[in-house]
């Protein structure tokens, strides 16, 4: 759906305030704009101020800038008004526009036509729904990774190799009956194993990718009365779950964000572990261990006025997740273990005691975890679902050649391959998949 039209929207939020930015894109922008200026010239790319004047009645003293097609942000002829916040001056100018023959630009158009313009790759454009959407300086930093390009040129450089391969097996079609091979079996093989492993590279990426976007899933778990609930509570700075000394009070699962050093956390808050006859709390106790399986670190709070027993966690299973022990109750504790496990962190959620070194230690596991720079942490669950097609793509392709299948089906699997790594840069599109991306995006962006 590449529409040609100019079309004009508001790209600051909806309100008053002190300013308020208008945007116009298409090849009419330039001659709709000037017969509401005082100013009759406009200088590319240069801040004009000038009045806006529509049916002879004075609406505003504006800036205006040009940015003529190419070299704008649509690839088409832009303009960019910046007017005072008013909302009746807003309305006013959107309308003279509607009225001079633009559109109301739909949710994300100004992107969309950067896209179709060649200004940027679909991955990109993605990037910047991402970038507007991030509070958090990690969520920020993966926006920009993938906004300046470094995620799709890995993408290229798999997909040209994919197309090399290709391009000699289907050569080979060409000459059949001469009984010839251009592409020697055992390099591909050796191609495809190479590209598969940069593939379970990548792919692996995206759990800690979403998760720096989403938050970090942290499960606090623990026999009941150890302090679960206090923990979160003291991490939060606020009575967010019910405290009580009678055991089992938690029911159920209780979520809260909490950003520690610019990395978003999930805390989540569970039923105490212990048998229990009570059918309410057998259901809490289910969704603890659910939380355990979602978790990527889990906080294991145990109390300090109690001997700890290894045994406590045999119940756990911890394959894949980073534990933190968590000695709650060190201010009534007469002793506690000496010397700590060295993943044990002693607290006191009363006193505040130990939060600090705890905080630390979790946004130290997140760090460690980050790939190094200059690498890739894949995020957009639309590129590892495509990423995962193409891994599974080119792994059939091996077999194939390894069982001496013809070229023309094997060729067949890496023409798959190539179609879902295009989806993802938009070498290869559908509308339904452009507006399913792009209705993410605010209208004027």
């Amino acid at each position: 759906m590449g529409k040609t039209d100019t079309i004009v929207a508001i790209s600051t939020p909806a309100g008053i305030g002190g300013v308020a930015l208008l945007r116009i894109s298409g090849a009419e922008a330039l001659s709709m704009t000037l017969p509401f200026l005082s100013t009759k010239t406009i200088k590319p790319r240069h801040s004009t101020f000038t009045r806006f004047i529509t049916n002879g009645n004075l609406i505003d003293e504006i800036l205006v800038v040009l940015y003529p097609a190419p070299h704008s942000y649509t690839g088409e002829d832009m303009i960019e008004i910046s007017c005072h916040g008013s909302l009746y001056i807003q309305q006013t100018l959107l309308d003279s526009y509607i009225q001079s023959g633009a559109r109301l630009a739909e949710a994300g158009e100004f992107t969309r036509r950067a896209f179709l313009n060649g200004k940027l790759n679909l991955s990109q454009a993605e990037a910047v729904a991402d970038l507007i959407d991030s509070v958090t300086p990690a969520a920020h930093r993966l926006a920009i990774s993938q906004l300046r390009g470094g995620y799709a040129q890995q993408l290229q450089v798999l997909r040209q190799q994919l197309l090399d391969l290709t391009s000699l097996l289907e050569l080979e079609l060409d000459f059949s009956q001469e009984d010839v091979e251009f592409a020697d079996r055992s390099q591909l093989l050796q191609l495809l194993t190479t590209l598969d492993t940069q593939l379970t590279t990548l792919i692996s990426t995206f759990r800690m990718g979403n998760a720096l976007k989403q938050g970090i899933p942290t499960a606090i778990l623990g026999r009941p009365n150890a302090g679960k609930s206090s923990l979160l509570n003291a991490l939060l700075n606020d009575n967010r779950a019910i405290v009580s000394p009678v055991p089992g009070t938690t029911r159920d699962t209780i979520e809260e964000l909490l950003t520690i050093d610019g990395i978003t956390f999930r805390f989540i808050d569970t039923a105490g572990l212990r048998a229990t006859d009570d059918d309410i709390e057998s259901q809490g106790i289910d969704r603890s261990y659910k939380a355990l399986q979602q978790a990527d670190i889990i906080l294991y709070v145990h109390d300090a006025t109690h001997p700890f027993e290894t045994q406590e966690l045999a119940n756990l299973n911890l394959t894949g997740k980073q534990l933190l022990l968590i000695f709650n109750k060190t201010d009534l504790a007469e002793q506690f273990p000496n010397p700590l496990p060295s993943n044990a962190i002693p607290i006191s959620c009363t006193s505040g005691e130990g939060l600090d070194l705890l905080k630390q230690a979790l946004t130290g596991i997140v760090v460690r975890k980050l790939p190094s720079e200059g690498n890739i942490l894949l995020s957009n669950a639309r590129h590892h679902e495509a990423l995962v097609k193409v891994q599974q793509a080119l792994k059939h392709a091996s077999e194939e050649l390894m069982e001496g299948i013809p070229a023309d089906l094997v060729a067949v699997d890496l023409r798959d391959a190539l179609y879902h790594l295009g989806a993802i840069t938009g070498e290869v599109t559908s509308p339904d998949i452009l507006t399913n991306i792009f209705s993410r995006f605010c209208i004027g962006k």
